[in-house]
């Protein structure tokens, strides 16, 4: 399974807004920080303040914090949410399926149970489990350190 930009960048701002979850903190910040630009930092910022991760305030004085508790926020949801379901290969697609096989190929199931399991291992990891008390992480993450 691939991991896409988009939900890398995700991540990445989520822990951020965890790390410095006493303040609001700025997509210019996070884009300097998590070395993302900040078009494609916008893009995730507006799809995670959609699905309600993140909550954003507007104007000079704005920035986004967390739009929930961070030990309420399982990763597996978050990639479900930000990848979707996409198909691992053509025999999963509902379009474009010429695949002769689907009807009675063992492997389909397989990567079926396979995804099932990877996102199953992900709903058992919180944002504050990647956060908390990681150390490395946490100075990582300050603005301080970022801009080095």
């Amino acid at each position: 399974m691939r991991i896409t930009k988009r939900t890398n960048i995700a991540v990445r701002l989520l822990m951020y807004c965890a790390a410095n979850s006493e303040r609001l903190v700025t997509k210019t910040e996070i884009a300097d920080c998590c070395k993302v630009s900040e078009n494609h930092l916008a893009q995730v910022i507006n799809q995670l303040s959609q699905l309600r991760y993140l909550h954003t305030q507007r104007g000079r004085n704005g920035g986004m914090t967390l739009g929930r508790e961070a030990g309420k926020i399982r990763i597996g949801d978050v990639f479900r949410d930000i990848e979707g379901e996409p198909p691992i290969t053509e025999c999963f697609a509902d379009a474009d399926n010429s695949c002769p096989l689907v009807a009675s190929c063992r492997l389909r199931l397989a990567l079926k149970d396979a995804v099932t399991a990877f996102y199953e291992s992900l709903d058992e990891i919180t944002l504050d489990a990647l956060v908390c008390d990681n150390t490395d992480l946490l100075k990582i993450l300050q603005p301080i350190s970022c801009s080095r």
